[in-house]
């Protein structure tokens, strides 16, 4: 083993290099708790265009779709002329309608993108072996899986000396392989790895001098490197998150770099002492590609002119479509409420809130964060197990458990967690249906029948819920404030008779993404706590009295009603009572209306079907273990309007739009539009971007085919089959029906009925919200009921 670290050391330039590269990973939250990420959210301190040329450099990655798909759509009309030629002279091409469009008709075609030395030694490798990059992923991405597993620990993990950083413990297997020659066919393989530094800081400094990586290129090559294995190093870059929620430091991915440079410098010592032929064309490619790495940047730039401009005039063209609708509304105030509903801005709210809305002039529903306002982490009785219920980006400051606990339930539900998590490993998922034979294959089939949706971590329907912060239980004031705190945001001053909250969640089966179709801002999982935990708070009569010193007078006989919307059967369930039969058959009657609008986009056949029968069918759908598109969750989701609900409310947004309630004339010091723009507005565009970017670029940045996925570590992530890298983002089966794309790529268009200044000092307070409008990540737009305008670099410009 060879200790350079006194002949090479790294210099602070090259530090700060590989430290730049290790933060271009956004984190990649886990099966059990998956949210929606923008997979590109550590660069957005940087033009969306400019990153998009980047990932095109450094691994091949689209950010666009292909100019077909973009002329398709233009043949379809959804793409103005006029918007067009906006569109090209934003980026600087004059030409006239007919030329413009005869020259974005073009497909310039894949530029050659950043090559690492594995790939390079691939172009000259025999076809009869093994590709070097596929076998360094599956070796790697198998290591990453085993390490941290956490039920059934592997490698002698247990064993291994703690102080031992994931390259070390890489490094130590690595030494111990002795196959690694045997699948790569080559001879005394194995002993490179006896060569390298046993510190990932004497590797890298040894593997930079060794390939000649020069300074201008580092952060390019530590990137590229990265992007190489997204998967497990936006899992480590999770891990580190959460590390930092805590006050801690994680730099796993840092070592996942070191262990991917590692065998860079295998490969190129091994060519080099067994191959000089192959060897000479390599080092003459690779120091090729390190001197012209700007010109190849300037050539990728440019081969991304035509699609940019297809996907902004396509931006512009729904834009200028939904603010026809907006400035031509006429504010519908609903009479005095018998029945209000506050949904979660979810997208798949809006078509079941109008259709609520349609049962009654006396209905008034309001949009809210799914986590209704609620810092919480859930903890379930009986157990240890602690689930966040916020989103991702928040510290949980409560914590909350059922105080009345159901031993029956309790017992089921861990028996069913133990089932899941032995149906979900992924050395079982294949392997336990042939365990379990003709028994397995019934009990599937028998669930089909029976409608099973049940869930390892259902809380009961009947609890009282306790609130610790600090493992302190809070009195009646804390509960009180933070009842007004939530009340505030809601907008909610008079209060109806029956005030229903509504949490959502999606109950399918056979899913390991389901997570992912629960409430986003809910960390992963329904608002079924969240709705419950509140719901009591405000139905407290010490509470309420609390509150009214704070100027909230909630009447005697109003009752807050929890529930639940299931997004897959658009089905209410209440957990407690509803008094008035009259609200129990408008949620009947608006459950069928919403399930024959969505019928269009689920399967057309459901339009045929009796009302009843329609349902049975949708039920049907949830239960379905072979089902791979249960519901199609937010796809097409492409703008989020804060505004008070009458401005909106006869407007069909066609289930694309979130909705947030807000009254400016309520928010004097902008204190609440603050609150909006700094948290619901970011989860929307993690989910925005993520929808995107996994239509865009599946490969890199979507799961694959749902149907092969194959659970990792019981929760860490999926792979698609049996190996290769860690998948994240979202499957095809939840963006293509298989003959056409469900979700529309285009960034969120963020609609603000509020005054100028409130948007512009809340923008200048806040460098993040700079980034994402300065550098085109979303478009924000301020609409004062007959006009919009467009925020942009701290200016304004009217919207035609």
């Amino acid at each position: 083993m060879m200790d350079t670290q006194a002949t090479v050391s790294l210099t602070a330039t090259q530090k700060t290099s590989l430290q730049k590269a290790t933060q271009c990973l956004a984190p990649n939250w886990p099966l059990d708790r998956m949210i929606a990420v923008n997979p590109l959210w550590k660069l957005v301190d940087r033009p969306f265009d400019q990153v998009a040329t980047d990932m095109s450099l450094l691994a091949g990655i689209r950010c666009h779709m292909p100019v077909a798909t973009y002329l398709e759509w233009y043949e379809q009309g959804r793409t103005d002329n006029d918007c067009l030629l906006q569109a090209a002279s934003e980026y600087g091409v004059s030409l006239a309608l007919e030329s413009l469009i005869m020259y974005l008709s073009k497909d310039s075609g894949r530029v050659q993108s950043w090559r690492n030395i594995a790939d390079w030694a691939d172009l000259t490798r025999s076809n009869h072996k093994m590709s070097w990059h596929d076998e360094i992923t599956h070796q790697i991405s198998q290591f990453c899986a085993a390490h941290y597993q956490e039920q059934r620990p592997m490698l002698n993990r247990q064993y291994r000396q703690h102080s031992l950083n994931l390259y070390q413990h890489w490094l130590q297997i690595a030494r111990l392989d002795r196959g690694l020659s045997i699948i790569m066919s080559e001879a005394n393989l194995d002993e490179e790895f006896d060569l390298l530094p046993d510190d990932q800081e004497s590797l890298f400094a040894e593997a930079i001098n060794t390939l000649k990586v020069t300074n201008n290129s580092l952060q390019h090559y530590g990137q590229a490197l990265l992007l190489d294995i997204n998967g497990w190093g936006s899992y480590l870059a999770y891990r580190a998150f959460e590390a930092e929620k805590q006050g801690k430091t994680q730099d796993d991915v840092r070592s996942l770099l070191a262990i991917k440079m590692a065998w860079e410098l295998v490969v190129w010592r091994y060519l080099e002492k067994t191959n000089s032929a192959d060897f000479e064309i390599l080092n003459e490619r690779w120091g090729q590609q390190l001197l012209h790495v700007n010109e190849l940047r300037g050539q990728h730039h440019d081969a991304l002119l035509i699609p940019r401009i297809w996907a902004r005039a396509l931006e512009l063209s729904e834009q200028r479509s939904l603010q026809q609708q907006l400035v031509k509304v006429a504010p519908q105030r609903p009479d005095a409420p018998a029945l209000q509903a506050i949904f979660c801005i979810d997208v798949r709210s809006e078509v079941y809130r109008r259709a609520l809305e349609h049962q009654s002039s006396a209905i008034e529903t309001y949009g809210f964060a799914g986590f209704f306002g609620l810092p919480i982490e859930y903890e379930q009785a009986g157990t240890q197990v602690v689930r966040p219920q916020l989103p991702g980006l928040v510290p949980a400051a409560i914590r909350v458990f059922e105080s009345q606990a159901n031993d029956e339930q309790l017992a089921k539900d861990n028996r069913s967690a133990s089932w899941n998590r032995w149906g979900n490993a992924a050395a079982a998922t294949f392997s336990m249906v042939e365990s379990m034979g003709w028994w397995y294959a019934f009990k599937l089939f028998k669930k089909s029948l029976s409608g099973d949706s049940s869930h390892a971590l259902a809380p009961n329907r009947h609890s009282h819920w306790t609130l610790t912060r600090q493992g302190r239980t809070l009195n009646i004031d804390d509960q009180a404030q933070l009842a007004k705190g939530i009340l505030d945001t809601m907008g909610l001053h008079n209060f109806a008779k029956t005030v229903m909250l509504v949490g959502h969640g999606s109950h399918s089966c056979n899913n390991l993404q389901s997570a992912g179709l629960e409430c986003g801002a809910c960390g992963g999982q329904s608002g079924e706590v969240n709705v419950k935990v509140l719901a009591q708070l405000l139905n407290n009569l010490k509470v309420r009295e609390a509150l009214q010193t704070m100027g909230y007078d909630i009447p005697d006989q109003t009752q807050f009603v929890p529930a639940l919307h299931n997004t897959i059967t658009d089905h209410i369930t209440c957990y407690s009572d509803v008094n008035d039969p009259a609200v129990v058959d408008w949620l009947k009657q608006a459950t069928y209306l919403t399930q024959q609008e969505r019928a269009a986009r689920v399967d057309e056949k459901l339009l045929s079907l009796t009302p009843q029968q329609r349902d049975a069918a949708y039920q049907r759908r949830a239960s379905d273990w072979s089902q791979t598109r249960p519901e199609w969750g937010l796809a097409d989701n492409h703008a989020f309007i804060i505004a008070p609900r009458h401005y909106t409310r006869e407007l069909d947004l066609q289930g694309r739009s979130f909705l947030h309630d807000y009254d400016f004339e309520q928010d004097g010091d902008a204190a609440i539009l603050e609150r909006l723009m700094t948290a619901p507005m970011l989860v929307t565009h993690w989910i925005n971007m993520q929808y995107n970017l996994s239509t865009t670029d599946n490969f890199k940045f979507g799961s694959g085919n749902k149907v092969l996925h194959n659970a990792v570590g019981d929760h860490i992530g999926v792979f698609e089959g049996n190996g290769g890298d860690l998948r994240v983002g979202l499957a095809m089966q939840s963006l293509h029906d298989g003959e056409k794309w469900m979700h529309t790529p285009e960034r969120l268009a963020v609609y603000i009925r509020a005054p100028k200044k409130f948007i512009e000092n809340i923008v200048k307070k806040h460098e993040l919200l700079q980034n994402l409008i300065n550098n085109q990540w979303l478009y924000v737009f301020q609409w004062d009921g007959q006009a919009v305008n467009r925020y942009n670099c701290g200016e304004w410009a009217a919207q035609a």
